[in-house]
């Protein structure tokens, strides 16, 4: 009983024995790495935020509205005078942050219920499923977008009306791969082994899935980040003064011809940190496919 039970754990660990080549993989990506070593600066950055920016990312200064960039100012400032590169730098690091928040709700919502569905199958899967359906029919940012419409205007209540609506489509995939994976072999001798239900779902089902999650995790990030600056860019986010991306979108786009700069930067580093966890994500997804 002992030999069936180690038996079944080993297989679902099996994924962490080989991390050293997955990691080993990625690196003989060009585009991965490019992807890694730019998400890794801007988490960097996000994090030393406060030690980074040179100067106070709120502080207003009407007489110095709109100046070139100068070794106070690094990148000049804006039309109320804060300094463009302190909210950027800022920015970094509530763009995470939100991103963060966001994606964390989402894989709380669609882990357990794609497992559950998975795993129990039957009229509670159908249920689940006819419910996923529903969500996956109408469109998914078009629905966040009459939710968040329906709040008040705030950083929380986009968190919320983004998390309730994507988190259908990856409720359904992890739902599909509980399924191939409770035909395998290894999950007979874990039910041999007098395993639990909730062993077997959090032991066996989710640490083998686990890779794939961090894929989607990692892909989705880019995603979200966009689609906040969106949110925030028509009001319906993070709301001034806020040091965020999308907010310094909106706030610059009454000087998009005079000064285009101040829409330029924002929008560089939302094409740039996109872009590098793309990268990354793709790296991740070809390392655990090879």
């Amino acid at each position: 009983m002992m030999q069936v039970k180690t038996q079944a754990i080993k297989r679902s660990n099996a994924w962490f024995h080989s991390s050293d080549g997955i990691i080993n993989f990625i690196f003989t990506q060009k585009e991965a790495v490019f992807g890694f070593v730019i998400a890794a600066l801007i988490i960097v950055i996000a994090i030393a935020a406060s030690v980074i920016a040179p100067n106070d990312p709120l502080k207003v200064n009407m007489s110095m509205r709109l100046t070139d960039p100068s070794l106070l100012y690094w990148l000049g400032t804006d039309n109320l005078g804060r300094c463009i590169a302190s909210r950027l730098i800022w920015g970094a690091r509530m763009s995470l942050i939100y991103s963060l928040c966001v994606l964390g709700l989402m894989m709380a919502i669609s882990i357990p219920i794609g497992l559950l569905s998975g795993y129990a199958g039957g009229h509670i899967d159908t249920f689940i499923m006819r419910v996923i359906d529903i969500f996956l029919s109408l469109p998914t940012f078009l629905m966040a977008l009459a939710i968040a419409g329906m709040l008040e205007p705030s950083a929380r209540n986009m968190i919320i009306a983004m998390a309730s609506v994507w988190w259908a489509p990856y409720a359904r995939i992890i739902r599909g791969m509980a399924m191939q994976i409770k035909q395998q072999d290894f999950m007979l001798a874990a039910k041999a082994a007098a395993c639990t239900h909730t062993q077997i779902i959090f032991r066996h089902i989710l640490r083998n899935i686990a890779p794939t999650i961090i894929v989607m995790a990692t892909l989705e990030i880019g995603s979200i980040i966009l689609a906040i600056a969106s949110f925030s860019f028509i009001g319906l986010g993070a709301q001034p003064p806020t040091p965020e991306w999308g907010v310094m979108l909106s706030d610059s786009k009454e000087f998009m011809q005079t000064q285009p700069q101040l829409m330029i930067y924002p929008g560089l580093a939302i094409m740039i940190t996109v872009m590098a966890f793309n990268l990354l994500g793709e790296g991740l997804k070809n390392a655990i496919q090879k």
